[in-house]
Parts: C-alpha cells; sequence; structure tokens
C-alpha cells in the first residue's frame, strides 16, 4: 500500500513539473553555420560585393561569423548588432527603420548594444519558435543586406521568411483619389488573403453572397440603404465562391452615412438597395 502511494505520488509529481515545463528548439553551431553558408552561396549566385554575416542564439550572443572579401572593418560590429536585435525583438529590422523614418525617433535613444535599426536582421524560426538571428551588413544595398540575411535563414526555416514579412505598402492621396475616381481594387493581397477596394456607387447593385471572403465598408462620403441576410432571388453562381441575385427577399436594413463601419460575414447576402448620390467606401475583404 505504501509503495502504492508512494509511485502515485512521484507520478503525480512527475506530471505536474511536465505541465510546467515546454519543448524549447535551439540553433546548434551546425545549424549556425549552415545559416552562413546559405547567405555565402546567395551572395556568391548574385555576385553580392562582400558582406560581413553575423549568426546569434535566442539570447543575442554570436555563434558564429564570416567576413567576405572587401567589406568594411565595421561591418562585424554592425551585423552582430543586427542579428541580436532581430531575436531580441523578433522583428526583422527593417520593421524598426520603417518606424524611426516615419517619425517615432525615440526609438534611436535605446540601447546600442540591444538595438540596431538597419535593414539587414532576419529572425531565424525552426517549427514556429524563434532560436536565433542573422544579420548582414556590407553588402550592395541595405535590401541586398536583408537579402542575403533571409537567405541564410530560409535554409533552417519550413516556412520561408519572405512568406511571412512584407513591405510596409503606403498610398499618397493622390493615388487614393484616382482609385476612387473610377471604383478599383487598391491593392489586391489575394496571395495573403485580402484585399483594399476603393468602392463608389451612385446606383444600386445586385444582391451579393461571398462564400469565402468577409466585406468589412468604411463609409467614407454619401449615404445607401444595405440589406444583410435574407435570401437572394433569382441567385446564381458567377464565379467559384461568388454567387449574384436581383434583390434580397426579408434580411435587415441599415442605413448608412459618413463614417460609419459594417462587417458582412462570408455566407451572407447583401445588397446596397439605394444609394443617395455619390457614395464612396472602403472594401476590405478578407479570408
Amino acid at each position: 500500500m505504501k509503495a502504492t502511494l508512494a509511485i502515485l505520488i512521484l507520478l503525480n509529481a512527475t506530471v505536474f513539473a511536465n505541465a510546467q515545463t515546454v519543448e524549447k528548439k535551439a540553433l546548434t553551431l551546425d545549424g549556425a553555420k549552415r545559416v552562413i553558408a546559405g547567405a555565402v552561396a546567395y551572395a556568391k549566385k548574385n555576385n553580392a560585393p562582400g558582406g560581413v554575416i553575423a549568426v546569434v542564439d535566442d539570447g543575442g550572443n554570436l555563434m558564429a561569423l564570416e567576413r567576405l572579401d572587401g567589406t568594411f572593418a565595421a561591418g562585424a560590429t554592425i551585423s552582430i548588432g543586427k542579428a541580436r536585435t532581430a531575436v531580441l525583438f523578433k522583428r526583422p529590422t527593417k520593421v524598426f527603420e520603417d518606424i524611426i523614418k516615419n517619425g517615432r525617433t525615440a526609438m534611436v535613444t535605446l540601447p546600442d548594444n540591444l538595438f540596431t535599426p538597419l535593414q539587414g536582421g532576419i529572425p531565424i524560426m525552426i517549427d514556429g519558435q524563434i532560436v536565433g538571428g542573422v544579420g548582414v551588413s556590407g553588402a550592395a544595398s541595405a535590401q541586398q543586406d536583408e537579402e542575403l540575411a533571409i537567405a541564410g535563414a530560409n535554409v533552417l526555416a519550413e516556412t520561408k521568411v519572405s512568406e511571412m514579412t512584407a513591405p510596409v505598402l503606403f498610398f499618397d492621396a493622390n493615388q487614393v483619389n484616382t482609385s476612387f475616381s473610377s471604383g478599383a481594387a487598391l491593392l489586391d493581397r489575394s496571395d495573403r488573403h485580402y484585399m483594399v477596394h476603393t468602392s463608389r456607387r451612385d446606383k444600386p447593385g445586385q444582391a451579393e453572397v461571398h462564400s469565402l471572403e468577409t466585406d468589412i465598408f468604411y463609409v467614407l462620403e454619401g449615404n445607401a440603404t444595405l440589406v444583410t441576410g435574407g435570401t437572394a432571388v433569382e441567385a446564381k453562381e458567377v464565379a467559384p465562391g461568388e454567387i449574384r441575385g436581383a434583390r434580397i427577399e426579408g434580411g435587415e436594413t441599415h442605413r448608412l452615412s459618413k463614417g460609419e463601419v459594417i462587417i458582412v460575414p462570408n455566407n451572407t447576402p447583401h445588397w446596397f438597395k439605394e444609394v443617395n448620390g455619390e457614395f464612396l467606401y472602403y472594401t476590405i475583404k478578407v479570408r
């Protein structure tokens, strides 16, 4: 009886201990060398003129570094700083360069030994966990620094870094106004499952049902009546996952005006029943 009780206590203690820990991936020295080899191979393939590639672990500690011929002397220090910033802040360093460029200059007051906000640092991920960082300095341009770092990080990643990151996009007022004048897609990122449409109406439309996309409407100018739910009459599929009809029977009526937002989930019939004059609105489609 005592032996059985002791076993149960031991089992319970083991289960409790396991519940307090998680399996953690770690970057090995061999893995760090493979990251550098991937970056060097990319540099040679694309005739990148020199560069320093640095790899740090998940605590920002230097694991490996390689200096290509022709690189300036400070390249090693900068590349280590980029790698350390990428892993400690869990973001590509270009993110911080862009933030500062867009006006948040207070970020430059962070300590130099922790923060190097220059393009060219990329986190290294394995099975969804950040295990280290790679930084590159001294290539032909800041963009090429980042390309080399991405090539190195991708050696170990199942999901390529280029698939996880995307550039910051900016549309000036002229571009937006031109897009609204015709009612067009301002940005189509179907590959990332979203689209931004500058929508313009001056008359009612058809009933619509999107089987995959959720519509988010933000009204800029004008007034309209939107009906949601109910049943689309004379409905037919005009494209995969896209249904159109003459009108909606039943449903809920919404009076839309400037500044309002309405979200229409996928598979929900919706119909602009009435439009009073010019009606301008953003449509954000999300899958």
